[in-house]
């Protein structure tokens, strides 16, 4: 390391220590001695982050000072060749495919060193021309302004085309401000605070069904707002903390569909659009583990559920008005081992997203005929999208579809004539050969004969003989899949000789409902070893070597970091463990968080189950810091986080600095105007990024760390 970092290594911050601060419960006490970091002022700081304690901001920015100092100022020149690049593969005045309802064809697109959308419209007969007129609905550039946060997380025109609604939020806390506008001149008409940023249209083009969240930030009601009138009927509330509330518009826009859900059990209502009838109708209650979904078709619901023991998951059909279930007609068995991810309806067809053995595929079926096929593609490993845009008379069907070494592509696919046409390919201005990179799926073995999905991506000249550095990236809650898709960002990385690696373990459904089941509640354990089985396998199978591996994750995705690095802490050459859920504990025992409760089936409830207590307690990666020669962390949040609160990284790395101070080093960047998904605006996010990978170079990279000796 140079002499100047020698000589002027920063100290990295002490947090103080409360060894009196003891919290008991179901008969067990444990110690906290970092609970001071949670602001007691919290719900306030997510509004206000100016409301934070001066203790608390006082930490938090010497934590920040000493991750600049240490981390972010030596490595700028890599952090800025790394940006550099990253920004030169992407399409500066990139936009969407537009989408076609009615007269007007709508799209989203970027101008050239825009960080926010520009949403807009031209004529449907120019749809796909350069030649219409455009009329600009919302530029999130000039809305942004001021703004240290700018998300907005739906835009929506009203079935007349006369107005547009957009939620936005400014601070990052996920509180959405919901704007209504006039389409053709962008004069306000309405404004309504605090919502969740969900809504849909009234048939009607004068209401708006929009969710609102409680006290604790939870979507808890359905209100519709009649424009003008500035009040509010409520249509639906729920009475139960742990379930969160949706709103959505059937296809056929025949229903409004009002949706309850903690995860694992779901429950639907619907009101007819035709203003007819405005009765609020329950469509099958709520059942512990039963979780379903609904689409009109064919004058009946079309109900995909896993009632009955469908694991995977049937779908069922029933007349709109006696839907419940003896009245279910059977139209897809319960398939074990072929997992039914998403339906979509249109007037003479619906289809379908599966996935079976890791991969997805597109089934089509007539309405008609009940005739079926299927769309399917070649690589080893790749991601698919599907999309029925506003129109439902129609055949045709737009689908995306990529791989983690080829560019997105987006088809629209005449399921009559099975004709393909091309929309878009993604360009890569800096350019890209997918024939520069190899992709490879394999299986690692778990300790208990379980095999692990592992998609990996390397180029082409990166060896296989053990040197290769490799960023290996999990999450496993939830049920959520990491899709094999295309990201340019990896390419820095990919492109300087690691390989990049996603484990799918359980706690994904990678491999149906059942694999989700194995990762989660008293089978948690299953996400951690996989992952750790997964390094464990590169290395044996030849593709790295142990401490060249960077764990990644996220989030839920951040606690398997936490708990991986635990089991086998010298696997790893480093950890990035992005706003990561790690005092487990705790969180779970605060209903007062806007998570806790819709959380509880995910994870257990440690407030009244002693087994839930017992097994969060031993894997919870904040409590089970230990002695132990912990790699290089790199460990992010955010000051308005609502999922993962601010606190959590923060008095986890301070544990870390105490009870493993040979280990490390640890460093901790708190975005303080920016909340779980860090900062907003397409560039600015890639400079976040950057940051990470310059991280990991550091730490597997030719050259020794700039932090070394420190």
């Amino acid at each position: 390391m140079p002499e100047t970092l020698q000589s002027s290594k920063p100290t990295p911050p002490c947090a103080r220590r409360d060894e009196n601060a003891t919290i008991e419960q179901l008969g067990r006490a444990r110690i906290d001695p970092y609970a001071w970091l949670k602001d007691d002022n919290w719900k306030e700081v997510m509004r206000d982050p100016k409301q934070l304690r001066p203790d608390i901001r006082a930490y938090l920015e010497a934590e920040n000072a000493y991750t600049n100092a240490s981390l972010e100022t030596p490595t700028t020149a890599l952090q800025e060749a790394l940006f550099e690049e990253m920004k030169g593969r992407v399409k500066e005045d990139d936009s969407s495919v537009p989408a076609v309802d009615g007269p007007w064809a709508y799209y989203r697109r970027f101008r050239e060193g825009g960080e926010y959308p520009i949403f807009g419209r031209r004529p449907a007969e120019n749809a796909f021309g350069k030649d219409g007129v455009e009329q600009v609905l919302l530029d999130g550039n000039e809305h942004a302004k001021g703004c240290d946060y700018w998300d907005v997380r739906k835009v929506s025109h009203s079935p007349d085309h006369l107005l547009v609604a957009f939620t936005v939020d400014d601070k990052g806390s996920e509180f959405y401000t919901l704007s209504v506008r006039e389409a053709a001149t962008g004069k306000e008409v309405e404004s309504i605070q605090h919502t969740y940023g969900e809504f849909v249209w009234g048939e009607d083009s004068a209401s708006i069904y929009w969710v609102a969240r409680d006290e604790n930030a939870r979507p808890v009601a359905v209100f519709c707002r009649t424009l003008g009138l500035g009040t509010d009927a409520l249509v639906y509330r729920e009475a139960d903390p742990g379930f969160f509330i949706g709103v959505q518009k059937s296809q056929s826009r025949k229903f409004i569909f009002i949706t309850a859900n903690d995860h694992t059990t779901t429950e639907w209502r619907y009101l007819r659009t035709d203003g007819k009838d405005r009765a609020l109708t329950l469509i099958a209650a709520r059942e512990r583990g039963v979780d379903y979904s609904v689409v009109d078709f064919d004058g009946r619901f079309w109900i995909r559920s896993n009632r009955n023991g469908a694991v995977d998951f049937a779908l069922v059909s029933a007349p709109h008005d006696a839907s419940n279930e003896e009245n279910w007609r059977v139209e897809i068995p319960h398939r074990p081992g072929v997992l039914l991810l998403d339906v979509e309806p249109f007037a003479d067809f619906i289809v379908r997203m599966e996935r079976e053995n890791g991969l997805p595929r597109i089934v089509v079926r007539e309405r008609d005929t009940g005739a079926e096929h299927a769309i399917e593609f070649a690589e080893q490993a790749y991601a698919l999208g599907m999309s029925n845009g506003y129109l439902w008379d129609s055949p045709w069907l737009r689908f995306e579809y990529s791989s983690p070494s080829t560019p997105a592509q987006v088809f629209d696919y005449n399921m009559r004539t099975r004709e393909r046409v091309l929309r878009k390919t993604q360009v890569v201005p800096s350019g890209h050969a997918p024939s520069d990179y190899i992709v490879e799926r394999i299986d690692a073995p778990a300790s208990d004969g379980a095999q692990v999905p592992v998609t990996m991506v390397r180029h082409r000249n990166t060896p296989v003989d053990g040197t290769a550095p490799v960023l290996l990236y999990g999450y496993g809650a939830y049920g959520i899949t990491i899709e094999a898709e295309f990201r340019t960002g990896r390419l820095s990385l990919v492109d300087r000789g690691f390989i990049y690696a996603i484990a799918d373990v359980r706690g994904s459904m990678a491999k149906g409902y059942q694999w989700y089941l194995d990762g989660k509640l008293e089978k948690k354990i299953n996400t951690f070893t996989d992952f750790v089985a997964a390094g464990e396998h590169l290395v044996n199978a030849g593709y790295t070597s142990r401490g060249k591996i960077i764990a990644m994750g996220g989030s839920a995705g951040g606690m398997l970091m936490g708990v991986a690095v635990n089991l086998d802490p010298s696997l790893f050459g480093g950890v990035i463990a992005a706003v990561p859920f790690v005092d487990v504990l705790n969180t779970m025992s605060d209903e007062t968080l806007p998570l806790t409760p819709p959380e509880w089936p995910e994870w257990g409830n440690p407030l009244n189950d002693e087994l839930a207590y017992d097994r969060i307690l031993a894997y919870s990666p904040y409590d089970q810091v230990g002695l132990k020669p912990y790699p290089p962390m790199l460990i992010t949040g955010g000051l308005t986080d609502p999922r993962v609160t601010y606190w959590e990284p923060a008095k986890w790395t301070a544990r870390l600095r105490h009870e493993a101070p040979e280990g490390g080093p640890y460093f901790l960047k708190i975005n303080m105007d920016a909340g779980h998904g860090g900062v907003s605006g397409r560039f600015a996010s890639m400079r976040e990024t950057a940051l990470e990978y310059a991280f990991a170079i550091q730490c597997v990279g030719p050259a020794p760390p700039v932090w070394t000796g420190s």
